[in-house]
């Protein structure tokens, strides 16, 4: 078993990284002018990190073989096509929201 200073210790360290993390964007750049080609490619960072999280989860099996959940990839082709059509995240986002809803009511 792994003792509790370490676990805690883990916590901590962890928790410090993260602040650091943000500190270094807020704190060092929040009062300065981006460059227009950065401004315009972190515009895009919502659009990247939403399929990101979400197709891991779709499309694997189990143990990482890739075998898609239908039950996931209902709600995920809701938020595609939603997001794709209105090309909006939260959309998208409510899109996936509602597809799994609607299974839920259904099945």
């Amino acid at each position: 078993m792994i003792p509790d200073w370490k676990i805690w210790a883990t916590i901590a360290g962890l928790a410090l990284t993260t602040y650091l993390i943000r500190l270094s964007f807020v704190g060092l750049l929040g009062g300065r002018t981006l460059p227009g080609w950065l401004t315009r490619a972190l515009g895009f960072v919502p659009v990247a990190v939403l399929p990101a999280l979400i197709a891991p989860m779709v499309l694997s099996g189990p143990e990482g073989a890739i075998s898609p959940d239908v039950s996931l990839a209902f709600p995920a082709g809701c938020a595609l096509v939603l997001g794709v059509l209105t090309r909006n995240v939260l959309a998208g986002i409510l899109g996936g929201i509602g597809g799994f809803a609607l299974l839920m009511l259904v099945g």
